[in-house]
């Protein structure tokens, strides 16, 4: 069979495996910060309401919404700055940490157990750690770096 003969130079325009990056950097930048945002609005939205149960909607129901919107946002962001700075292992246990305590704790608005909230978030959290590790994992060499 043939094959085709490397091109001298290497990859073209930064590119290393053949997947081009179709979106500009204004792009990347608008999302690094506009996903947080509408995800903690949705978030927030969901706590709130999980919260009343059905119930009217009053001005604290509101104020609990943006605050834990505002908390989810500024952790969300906290976690995709830091987290990749991190080994695997650890890298892992941020995100995954991160999922499980949001989903223990819109479990826990709506009257559940603390119990219960606290082990479907372990349960939440062990399920992402295996996810997240298997990626990262299969991603990295031996000495933590990632492969593009």
């Amino acid at each position: 069979m043939a094959h085709a003969a490397p091109a001298s130079g290497g990859t073209t325009r930064g590119t290393t495996r053949g997947t081009p990056d179709v979106f500009s950097e204004q792009v990347h930048r608008a999302a690094r910060y506009g996903i947080p945002v509408v995800l903690g609005l949705v978030y927030g939205y969901w706590a709130a309401a999980n919260r009343r149960g059905g119930g009217e909607i009053t001005g604290w129901n509101i104020l609990f919404g943006f605050v834990t919107a505002l908390a989810f946002i500024v952790l969300c962001i906290a976690v995709a700055t830091f987290a990749p700075l991190l080994k695997r292992e650890l890298h892992s246990l941020v995100k995954s940490g991160f999922a499980g305590a949001a989903v223990g704790f819109l479990y826990s608005q709506t009257g559940e157990s603390v119990l219960r909230s606290a082990v479907l978030g372990l349960v939440v959290t062990a399920s992402v750690f295996g996810v997240f590790f298997y990626r990262y994992y299969t991603r990295e060499d031996g000495a933590g770096n990632r492969l593009r």
